[in-house]
């Protein structure tokens, strides 16, 4: 399962393949029984929707689901697409492009918090008395506008572009929040209290060591799901959510001089 969230369209791949091969066993025994046009209307139906169900029973984010349940159209359509234009393919590309491209980019899937983890985020905020918040890969930035306010600064980093710029919208438009488009490893988190990432196994080991050389004494750095390879948490804090998401908390307890 740590291989699917690192590379979820893995995952997305082999549920294409096992609702492939469940169609291609249903058209062969019913070949003979029902008109060509109904039976690939049936086959296509069942291809996305068997797609979709396997991958919701494989963990993947939701919006793996809705590529598995739309993708066997999108094929179906470009076999037929000889009399269509080419530009609606293209801006497919470049939409998929400006949603994803950390995925292929740095590994970065695009990860969404949920209510109880951003509710565990807050109360972990007033416990420690925390005043500042940045979260690296911020998404659309739901966990960020949740954070701000009453006394609390919160700031999400993010460089998919259209992914940047509905959150950047939305944060404009509630008055919460600040949006960064930029670079995670040129970020400046050193006067955060809380840096919050949402990531995936291939960039933690990195992403400590550059906590450990800017951010302060007493400061965390909260991983969600996905621990530093090695390195014992100072917490972990397991929620009652469906994912049984866990937070793994990394405090900064040594000056940054003794560690460069």
């Amino acid at each position: 399962m740590k291989l699917l969230r690192s590379y979820p369209i893995i995952g997305a791949i082999a549920a294409q393949i096992v609702a492939g091969a469940l169609v291609f066993a249903l058209v062969l025994g019913a070949a003979d029984r029902f008109d060509a046009r109904i039976l690939f209307w049936s086959a296509l139906l069942v291809q996305s929707v068997v797609a979709a169900l396997v991958t919701k029973l494989l963990g993947l984010p939701v919006w793996w689901i809705w590529i598995g349940l739309c993708f066997p159209a999108a094929m179906a359509l470009a076999l037929y697409a000889g009399d269509l234009p080419a530009w609606p393919f293209g801006l497919g590309f470049v939409v998929l492009y400006l949603l994803f491209s950390n995925t292929a980019r740095e590994r970065v899937p695009l990860y969404l918090t949920n209510r109880a983890t951003t509710e565990a985020l807050a109360s972990l905020m007033q416990q420690r008395n925390a005043r500042r918040f940045i979260d690296l890969g911020s998404g659309f930035g739901g966990v960020v506008r949740a954070l701000d306010g009453e006394g609390r600064q919160a700031t999400g980093v993010e460089t998919a572009p259209l992914v940047w710029l509905v959150s950047a919208i939305l944060s404009k438009i509630q008055r919460r929040g600040r949006m960064l488009r930029q670079d995670i490893w040129t970020t400046d988190i050193s006067d955060q209290d809380v840096v919050y990432v949402f990531l995936s196994p291939e960039p933690m080991p990195a992403l400590y060591d550059k906590a450990r050389r800017e951010m302060k004494p007493g400061s965390l750095l909260v991983s969600n799901s996905f621990g530093v390879p090695g390195l014992k948490p100072s917490e972990i804090w397991e929620l009652s959510d469906r994912r049984k998401t866990r937070l793994y908390l990394y405090e900064m307890s040594e000056p940054r001089a003794a560690e460069e």
